[in-house]
Parts: C-alpha cells; structure tokens; sequence
C-alpha cells in the first residue's frame, strides 16, 4: 500500500461503507476502513482494521492521519438513541485530533412529512417522528460543531437506497430477488406516488466529491438522484431489463398493520419503523438540483442502474 497516498479512513462496512472505498480507490486515495470485527468482504486495495466507534480511543487511532473520515456507521433502529449520539461525538472528536474533514451520511428522516412537496436543503426539519427528531438533533449538531470551528464538516442525504450490496431496503432484497425469481415483488404503501431513490455508486460518488471539495464544507446537500418516477414505473423498467415484457408481479403492503398481520418484518422492527411509514403513502420528491449545478454531478440513469444491479443479483445468487 502507497503510504504517500491522501488517506481517507470509513467507519462502516455496509453497502455505503464498501461502495464509498470502491469510489475513493478510483480517485487514487488510500482507503481504510474500520468495522468492529475487522472482518469482512473489502475492494482490494483498501485496509480494513478492527475498531469499536463507540470508544473515542479508537475512532482516534483509526483516524490518526487522516485527510477525511467519514461516518457510515449504522445501527439498529431501536439503538438509535443511545448510540447515535455517542458515535456522533466521537466521530467530531475523531477528526478534530486528526486535523480531518468529516463526511457524514444522513436519511431524510428529519424532514418529517412534506406532503408531496419537494425537498431541498433550505427544507426545514419538521419531523414528529422519534427517529426523525433525533436524526434532527444530530444534524445540527454536526454544523454546529462545523461553525464553532472544532471541526469542518459536511452531510450528504440520501433517499431510500437501491443498488448493487443493498439489501435492506424497500427497493432491496424484498424486489430484485422475488422479480428475478418469478415471485411477487414485495413493495409498500401506494406505489402510484412519486418516490425519490437514490442509487448506491452516486450516493458514493457524491460522498466522495463532498470529502474533496472545500466548498461544500459547512453544509448539507442532496445527494444525486435519478428523474422523480413512481415506483411503479421503477417496477415497469425492471420487468423490461429481465425481458418479462410486463410489470413483475406485486404484492402491496399499504399499511403498516398489514406488514405486521403479514409477518413480513420481524416485530421489532415493524414497531420502530410505524412512525416512518408516511413516506410510502405520500410522494416523496427529493431535489438534488443543488448538488449537481454545484458540482457538476448527474444521477446515473434508471435503465442503467437497474441494469446494474439487477446484475449484482444475479451474480449473488450464483455464488
């Protein structure tokens, strides 16, 4: 590994960990990412540690010369309060001592219900949610950090995501796997209304963009995404790029009550992602536009996306 290399170090090996490291190793970065067992699949080239992000000592250790971190930490919905704010500390604290930028992914979640109208950064936070507020508390948190002057820091959000590695999604392993199986593609709410997705290489490219550019430090930005459609229509291109020649079946969950009666999500999850489920019966509209003028960003498009990660399942189902 080139120790000249820029180092950029990403807490977190989900699909937004992983695709992020892909993305910076192409920009010539030397890439380290930190996960609690040290173990995992990982883009050759890149490092992967061992490193607990709830213990300031070690997101400092991992962090020691880095040019960016980035937090694309997760955890369970139901440890959102204890954890979200200890990893939100240390990550500010983590890139202090090391003198980096801080990157950090973020939901729409605090935007709360909008009623269709579209969402821009200028958006104010109005979440009634649990989730929603916390998520709020953070983000101000973090420019606030940024505009005290203790660290320079930057958000990107994202919509709900789809893409090669996403699974756990409600355009993920509940859609591609039954379409390419023939059985019917599970999808929520009324599936007629306009609904943002963000697919997973833009979400990195644009992470990655936001870690090299010093003018997108001390704000929040939209991440890239694909021409509004509906998720219909998502469903439409994907019966066309498997050749079905019509849409996939569907079966509709348009409440929560029904995914519970239907044992579709275990009932933890289920009862923490009640208070979320407004976004699958009014349309949700994210606006990038910022972003990509800024930029120059472009949302891959739909054909090419589904394309992609229609292939990604296949190749997993192989394997």
């Amino acid at each position: 590994m080139n120790q000249s290399l820029e180092l950029h170090v990403i807490f977190g090996t989900g699909p937004v960990g992983i695709s992020l490291a892909e993305e910076l190793l192409t920009r010539g970065k030397r890439v380290r990412l930190v996960n609690r067992s040290g173990k995992g699949e990982i883009p050759t080239g890149a490092e992967l540690v061992a490193g607990d992000a709830s213990r300031l000592d070690i997101v400092q250790e991992r962090s020691r010369g880095a040019a960016v971190i980035y937090n694309a930490t997760h955890a369970p919905y139901e440890q959102w309060p204890e954890i979200l704010p200890r990893l939100q500390e240390n990550m500010i604290e983590g890139a202090a001592s090391a003198g980096a930028k801080l990157v950090v992914i973020d939901t729409l979640y605090l935007y709360g219900e909008t009623h269709g109208q579209p969402m821009t950064e200028a958006t104010s936070y109005a979440a009634t949610s649990r989730k929603g507020r916390l998520r709020a508390e953070l983000a101000w948190g973090y420019l606030q950090a940024h505009r005290t002057g203790k660290v320079h820091v930057t958000i990107g959000r994202a919509a709900d995501f789809f893409g090669p590695r996403v699974l756990n999604s409600a355009l993920g392993q509940y859609v591609f796997p039954t379409a390419l199986s023939g059985q019917p593609a599970l999808t929520l709410g009324n599936i007629d209304l306009p609904h943002s997705y963000s697919y997973m290489p833009d979400i990195a490219k644009g992470l990655a963009v936001l870690g090299e550019r010093e003018e997108a430090l001390g704000r929040e930005w939209h991440l890239p995404v694909p021409p509004i459609i509906t998720t219909r229509e998502v469903l439409q291109h994907i019966g066309k790029e498997l050749g079905l020649g019509q849409l996939p079946q569907i079966f509709t969950v348009s409440t929560i009550e029904q995914a519970k009666a239907a044992n579709i999500f275990d009932e933890t999850f289920a009862c923490e992602y009640e208070e979320l489920f407004y976004q699958y019966i009014e349309p949700q509209i994210v606006d990038s536009s910022t972003i990509e003028q800024a930029f120059g960003l472009q949302a891959t498009p739909w054909e090419e996306s589904l394309r992609n990660t229609i292939r990604w399942y296949q190749e997993r189902n192989r394997s």
